[in-house]
């Protein structure tokens, strides 16, 4: 089980997201609610971008008997929550560090097709006529500091020469003019893959999407013991018992022991935290020269994450605490709140309308996790996604429908991401690791 508060895990507990607020709800019919005793072919655990993509392109292209459980509402866990970078690559490593773990060939396939995958959401959107609300062409990279600007044009030489990526580098001036100015801006790095969306317009999107396919969809059925008789999955709920001959574990910073133990013990939730603020005025915009809707993050290890929303709302996102207790999560809101204040001084007095987190799912290698395990080649996953899945979960589901519906190959799974995550030494001991973690990560950025 996780170090984590339990209510954390609690699909009855009001997130507090602002995107439940905005998002038009399901259609009747789509969420079938509490799964009973049934037999499928193929069994999704989770809910989210994943299972969602995963479920609609195995019913609409393989026409397989497939259903999804997820523990809440469709799109409760991260793909409801998230920031909404639709953006790449879905890892901890740099562009460098891939080429020298994976070689260059490896590399250039993985970071090919997160730009297929950053397509495949836009093409999504379209065939289906999911409203997104799309924003910005593009993302920004931004220096936090004059030091790292030379680590941009080091990114920017190797995704114009390598990855054929026509990124180019802004300097402090240019983005002050152009885009906005703040104590943290130093210069950016434009890279022209990737946009802002709405991400529960999006999960509920896919999941119409999916329930139009035929794929079945029951939410409020967590999964809480699984075991395989006679060839058959046999996944208990509190409503019933869903038979699978396959199944697909896609819970990402959600998975429980429940689930796959070894699976769970093999994964780093880590907890990311947002606010987003009343609508800013037409002062308060220039105050900062605000002028983009690109979605930006910086080059702390330790991150920050923001963009503009539609109607003038600030989002300003960052990594949270270690234990997902109410209080903690207050201290969090307060401490973001104030370095909003300092990255942005024209905006000190601000304040925050909503506050709300979740998790995002690392591993030891830093990389995504896409397969089926070694030991029961009727299980299958991918999961992992470094808080970067917005479009990385939805192309790993589709993925994982043509390895299942025998259009592709495990081969076809770029090195990076190919295989179960690497076990964890001591899993009882994470919560220290990522205490370890995040105060070297604090040094580095000062």
């Amino acid at each position: 089980m996780s170090w984590y508060h339990p209510g954390m895990y609690d699909p009855a507990r009001d997130v507090g997201c602002f995107w439940d607020d905005e998002a038009p709800p399901l259609g009747a019919g789509i969420d079938l609610g509490p799964v009973g005793d049934d037999t499928c072919d193929v069994a999704i655990i989770g809910g989210g971008y994943t299972g969602l993509s995963c479920a609609l392109h195995l019913a609409r292209d393989f026409d397989i008997d497939v259903r999804l459980l997820e523990a809440g509402p469709l799109g409760w866990g991260a793909s409801g929550r998230n920031g909404g970078f639709c953006t790449y690559p879905p890892s901890g490593l740099g562009p460098g560090e891939l080429i020298a773990r994976y070689g260059e060939a490896e590399t250039k396939r993985f970071i090919a097709s997160q730009v297929e995958a950053v397509d495949l959401v836009r093409n999504l959107a379209r065939d289906e006529n999911i409203d997104l609300q799309p924003q910005g062409d593009g993302t920004l990279h931004v220096a936090h500091h004059p030091a790292m600007f030379a680590a941009l044009e080091h990114e920017r030489d190797l995704l114009n020469g390598m990855f054929g990526i026509p990124a180019r580098l802004m300097s402090r001036a240019e983005i002050a003019e152009a885009e906005y100015d703040s104590t943290e801006q130093f210069g950016a790095l434009l890279n022209p893959v990737g946009f802002g969306l709405q991400p529960l317009r999006f999960a509920r999107g896919l999941a119409a999407a999916a329930a139009r396919a035929g794929a079945k969809l029951h939410g409020s059925s967590p999964v809480t013991h699984r075991e395989k008789v006679d060839g058959w999955h046999l996944l208990a709920t509190p409503s019933g018992t869903l038979r699978a001959r396959r199944i697909v574990i896609a819970t990402n910073g959600f998975t429980r022991d429940d689930v796959h133990p070894g699976l769970a013990r093999s994964l780093m939730p880590v907890m990311s935290n947002i606010v987003v603020t009343r609508p800013l005025t037409e002062a308060e915009l220039a105050a900062q020269n605000w002028r983009t809707e690109r979605p930006c993050a910086n080059t702390r290890r330790l991150l920050f994450y923001y963009r503009m929303l539609p109607g003038n709302r600030f989002l300003f996102g960052a990594r949270g605490d270690l234990t997902g207790r109410p209080e903690d999560g207050a201290k969090m809101r307060r401490f973001m709140e104030r370095r909003l204040g300092e990255v942005f001084p024209g905006w000190r007095h601000v304040e925050t309308t909503h506050n709300w987190r979740g998790f995002v799912c690392m591993t030891r290698r830093l990389t995504p996790s896409i397969g089926r395990m070694d030991d029961d080649g009727s299980i299958w996953f991918a999961l992992a996604y470094h808080g970067d899945g917005v479009s990385a979960a939805p192309w790993s589901g589709r993925l994982l429908a043509q390895l299942i519906g025998g259009k592709a190959e495990l081969s076809d799974i770029p090195a990076p991401m190919r295989g179960a995550p690497p076990p964890i030494p001591v899993p009882a001991l994470r919560r220290w690791y990522l205490r370890g973690a995040l105060g070297y990560y604090r040094l580095q950025d000062k």
